[in-house]
């Protein structure tokens, strides 16, 4: 008996996309957005003018200082080639899901990181603290465009101002634009040689203090008409939400590729280079068991791709409800990996040959980590140039200008779109003026003598520690608590593609436990954040700690808040309970569509059910919650087109 009723249950099909009006007939909700579902969207949200828009804004976010700036250095200080294979590991079970998780939240709901959260309104204080996060990443991002302004409008000068030691920087500067040939012509024995770009970038630009105990100074006036032009540029990107965005992210995202290939070309191409390849390539297997390579890994992946940030659920919200979310999270994360790969290559070939100028043996030991990287490294080896290197600083430096406008446009959308979505009275240019006038006197900080030591522990606290945590409790609260189940017919009704076993696996499971563990083993070998070497005062470390418990604290300020506006006389326990289930406001943002997914889920349930009894299972085995996590259940429930597994 129970054989027959499987084998009737297996002729039961989601609808399809051939077969549309069968489907209609029948009472099944539409598989494509009909008119009255696109007319019935466009009301309530604006969308991309074409599909490319949102793929070049996706890649220009993606694709930032944090490949050409932040990958390097972070793969610098953890060993070169030991960090690529964590880095390719992670990518696969939490960057790759993550990515795509959050394109699917912010294509099925139409609203931003913060109002998704009707998916489980206790915890709600995940978006407000990824904001939280967000913020401080944006804060001292833009900073980083200002300092590379800087050096654009200094690289038309008739020579570089940073390719040749000035008399004033010391006997142990060696010019970055020499190319010495053997350790005679160094003529520097007793004291460590420094190059003359880092010179420049520390005691010029930046008029950097070697310790911040009795403060970090004022604003350099410079830096900060810098600053203010960076957060002008950003505002009139923004001005008109995606769709002035939209325009400039074919510019953002295509640009930076040309002129990073030709440094590369230029870099492998000087003495030395190979080392530097070596040394980025070549693992350190004892490496892999040192868990802070694998966090830092991981917290590398998450600045890259914007992962835990909110512009990616952002970008996604103003798609049409049934693109095809799932070839763009591919392209967008192989894209990322590569150019992280790139950049690598480039500054890596730049050490080795830093390296070999100045006589130092040890690549790891060449130049300070942290921002110096790009501003030390590159215009080092771009003053070697041997033809107009003018006119590839001003290239290169604006390439990472473009580079940073794309993903600052990206993180500060987020911040816009959110608070835009919580006061939608508001107009959208008043309110992305309003965050930039507070996002430039908020950076003026960076731009101080003592700036890039608040840009570290900023990063390290609220750019990385906070946005992990909340990305750890994001991946256990969408699946854990809304349902894996619930994710996946979801994610079928709106790309009308199975959801296949890799991504079951990681949202289910492998995903927030690896997370887990990276986190737990890295506060276990917890070391308090340097500088350089050097330790920070004790004001600073408070001051880093007070961001991230703030951004930590929205988790209980907002589930309680949650839980209060329960009007029942319930215990505790059961508001907890209804306040972690989805309210009446989750789903698609059309009225339209929501009718017919509320169809659809009613449907999958049905016929899960009838299956759950034709095998005999329980609603709450232990067999029955593994079926569901491997998808062994939708086994019995074909799509029509088969063709169409993930």
């Amino acid at each position: 008996m129970e054989n027959n009723t499987s084998d009737t249950l297996f002729a039961i099909s989601y609808p399809s996309p051939k077969n549309d009006q069968e489907n209609n007939a029948n009472g099944a909700p539409p598989t494509e957005p009909t008119d009255a579902i696109k007319a019935d969207d466009q009301q309530n949200r604006p969308e991309w003018s074409n599909q490319i828009e949102f793929l070049m804004s996706c890649i220009s976010m993606s694709v930032g200082l944090g490949n050409v700036w932040r990958f390097p250095f972070t793969a610098y200080e953890n060993g070169g080639g030991a960090f690529l294979i964590p880095y390719i590991i992670v990518l696969f079970v939490i960057g790759r899901p993550l990515y795509y998780l959050e394109m699917i939240l912010g294509q099925f709901t139409s609203r931003s990181s913060v109002k998704i959260w009707e998916i489980s309104p206790l915890f709600r204080g995940i978006g407000v603290g990824q904001l939280v996060g967000t913020f401080s990443v944006i804060s001292y991002y833009v900073a980083l465009i200002a300092i590379t302004l800087s050096y654009m409008f200094a690289s038309f000068a008739s020579e570089l101002p940073w390719a040749k030691c000035e008399e004033s920087w010391g006997e142990n500067c060696v010019d970055s634009a020499a190319v010495i040939t053997n350790a005679g012509d160094r003529n520097i024995t007793t004291v460590q040689a420094v190059s003359s770009s880092q010179v420049y970038f520390l005691n010029i630009v930046l008029k950097e203090k070697s310790q911040i105990n009795d403060g970090i100074g004022s604003p350099d006036w410079k830096l900060s008409l810098w600053l203010l032009l960076a957060w002008v540029v950003i505002f009139l990107i923004l001005v008109r939400g995606v769709r002035s965005s939209g325009k400039a992210a074919y510019v953002l995202a295509l640009f930076p590729y040309a002129v990073l290939l030709i440094i590369l070309i230029r870099a492998l191409t000087l003495d030395g280079a190979i080392d530097g390849v070596i040394f980025f390539v070549k693992p350190q297997w004892g490496e892999l068991l040192n868990p802070k390579v694998w966090y830092s890994a991981t917290t590398q992946l998450f600045f890259s791709l914007s992962v835990g940030m909110g512009s990616i659920i952002m970008f996604s919200s103003y798609n049409n409800f049934h693109h095809n979310i799932y070839r763009d999270a591919m392209i967008v994360t192989t894209l990322d990996t590569f150019t992280s790969l790139l950049g690598g290559m480039t500054i890596f070939s730049i050490l080795g040959n830093l390296a070999h100028n100045l006589g130092i043996e040890d690549i790891s030991q060449v130049v300070k980590s942290g921002t110096g990287l790009a501003f030390i490294s590159y215009p080092d080896a771009i003053a070697k140039f041997d033809v107009v290197p003018q006119l590839f600083a001003v290239l290169f430096f604006f390439m990472l200008f473009v580079l940073g406008v794309g993903s600052a446009v990206a993180l500060h959308s987020a911040v816009i779109t959110a608070v835009w979505d919580s006061f939608p009275k508001l107009k959208y240019w008043q309110v992305a003026l309003v965050l930039s006038v507070v996002g430039y006197f908020c950076g003026l900080v960076y731009v101080t003598q003592g700036g890039q030591w608040i840009l570290e522990i900023v990063d390290h606290y609220g750019g990385t520690t906070l946005i992990f945590v909340m990305a750890i409790i994001e991946s256990f609260a969408i699946p854990w608590i809304y349902g894996l189940e619930n994710l996946c017919h979801d994610v079928e009704y709106m790309v009308q593609r199975r959801v296949g076993l890799y991504w079951r696996l990681c949202w289910g499971l492998i995903t927030p436990l690896f997370m887990i563990a990276v986190f737990i083993y890295s506060m276990v070998k917890y070391k308090w954040p340097t500088y350089s070497g050097n330790e920070y005062p004790d004001e600073a470390l408070i001051g880093g700690l007070v961001v991230l418990a703030f951004g930590i604290s929205q988790l209980v300020i907002w589930a309680l808040w949650t839980i209060s506006r329960d009007p029942t006389d319930a215990s505790l326990w059961t508001k907890v309970k209804k306040a972690s289930k989805y309210s009446s406001d989750w789903g698609p943002n059309s009225n339209v569509t929501k009718k017919a997914w509320l169809k659809y889920k009613e449907e999958a349930k049905t016929r899960r059910e009838e299956i759950m009894i034709a095998k005999g299972h329980s609603n709450n085995s232990l067999k029955s919650k593994l079926y569901i996590l491997l998808g062994l259940y939708d086994d019995f429930i074909l799509l029509n087109d088969d063709n169409s597994k993930l």
